[in-house]
């Protein structure tokens, strides 16, 4: 028992490490980045030969992430570098943050839609108002003109755990032998922006952690299983309840953030610390 611990202890501990070191090598060097990434669509038949990619949902996730991811790349450059031409001027038009938005809300309802085909109505609440309270674009979200061309989103501390304990909670009943590593790639994108003291950055982390990690198990599925398989985990009462208490912090989390909205307070609580040169 005690070696398993200390497998699955330092096996999560590194791959958490190696997470935010490449979150931070894709924000610095922005230009390899976006070539990376139409690079990975080299490995498709990688996807097919392996299995790692089968039925619609594995699908759709990873072509949702991998290639939002490509084009975020370019726009990346596109604003950092302050390109010209009619390709580049396209991609610093207003239309990209809403794009962004637009796969955010996505990848949130694809599993709240799979949540509800499992039969997870609780945590497809939460799903849904997840989904209802991602901070708006174009005002809360932003792409840097200057230094990395970074990806910034004021999404509130509530709406980051929500997201997070959600998320926990969908892997842990869609697939329970990869929830130990899902594990890993959440709270990688949770500790990057903390060690880094700009909580902004915590969208930028969470595209950049799920599309690694979405490559990896495509590439080589058997990986995950073989060093942190965490399929004994699961048991079906953790699953119903823990969705429970998701919708539980959810509901007064929709009028808290519905309020601010209204109030006015959300330009200060949202935006709760301003972007820094990093």
């Amino acid at each position: 028992m005690g070696k398993l611990v200390l497998q699955y202890g330092l096996s999560m501990i590194v791959y958490i490490a190696i997470l935010m070191l490449i979150v931070e090598v894709m924000r610095k060097r922005y230009r390899f980045s976006s070539w990376f990434w139409v690079a990975t669509l080299l490995t498709f038949p990688l996807w097919i030969i392996t299995g790692g990619v089968s039925g619609w949902f594995r699908w759709v996730k990873i072509l949702s992430v991998i290639l939002p991811t490509i084009i975020l790349g370019f726009a990346r450059v596109a604003n950092a570098d302050n390109k010209s031409g009619n390709i580049w001027s396209f991609l610093r038009k207003g239309w990209m943050l809403w794009f962004l938005y637009g796969i955010l809300f996505l990848n949130i309802a694809e599993a709240t839609i799979k949540d509800l085909q499992m039969g997870n109505y609780f945590n497809a609440l939460a799903g849904i108002i997840l989904c209802i309270t991602i901070p708006y674009a174009p005002k809360y979200w932003e792409i840097e003109n200057k230094n990395n061309g970074d990806l910034l989103v004021y999404t509130t501390i509530m709406w980051n755990f929500l997201y997070t304990t959600w998320n926990m909670a969908f892997v842990y009943a869609e697939g329970a032998t990869f929830f130990a590593s899902s594990i890993c790639i959440l709270l990688a994108a949770e500790v990057y922006p903390i060690i880094k003291k700009r909580p902004e950055l915590y969208v930028i982390a969470r595209v950049y952690t799920l599309a690694t990690h979405l490559l990896v198990r495509a590439i080589i599925p058997e990986l995950f299983p073989r060093i942190m398989n965490s399929s004994a985990w699961f048991n079906p009462d953790v699953m119903k309840y823990w969705g429970i208490a998701n919708a539980i912090i959810a509901l007064p989390f929709v009028f808290w953030h519905t309020w601010q909205l209204h109030s006015g307070q959300a330009e200060t609580k949202f935006k709760r610390i301003k972007a820094t040169n990093d």
